[in-house]
């Protein structure tokens, strides 16, 4: 079981969580992003650097994660290519990606980017606050769990 941490704009508080938790619990993360970034020493938490490419960070998580591993994304497409593979998937603000909802967020996300560029509307989601991080903190630890227990 690995953990792969989708770097791409991920906040400074998710990698704090999921570097201490990884440590604790001795599970290896994969940190991708198209520049490198400190990681703490140990060998448990690795940085993988890719190309400064389009989708690059997205493209090496989606074909090198396997079932049984955990992705942390916000990336709704790349949610979507992981759940398809039968990963786990999980966002910054504690919100599980599944079969069941990767559509329905996949269509909401494709609804914001149109009105986003027909000048609509503008901006991204809200920074994170204090209960978004602590539903990360408490989703991100019962998926950890669960997956340990299934002998990821």
């Amino acid at each position: 079981m690995r953990i792969w941490l989708d770097n791409d704009g991920c906040p400074q508080i998710v990698r704090d969580i999921v570097f201490k938790a990884a440590l604790k619990r001795k599970v290896a993360v994969a940190v991708v992003a198209n520049r490198y970034m400190h990681v703490p020493p140990g060998g448990m938490i690795q940085m993988i650097a890719v190309s400064g490419a389009f989708d690059a960070t997205d493209n090496h998580i989606a074909e090198n994660a396997v079932p049984g591993d955990l992705v942390i994304t916000a990336d709704i497409p790349l949610a979507s290519r992981i759940v398809e593979k039968g990963c786990m998937g999980l966002n910054p603000r504690g919100e599980i990606y599944t079969e069941a909802n990767i559509r329905e967020r996949l269509a909401m996300r494709n609804l914001m980017q149109e009105l986003r560029s027909g000048g609509e509307i503008q901006g991204g989601p809200a920074p994170l606050g204090d209960l978004d991080k602590k539903r990360f903190a408490d989703s991100f630890d019962r998926v950890l769990t669960s997956l340990i227990s299934k002998g990821g």
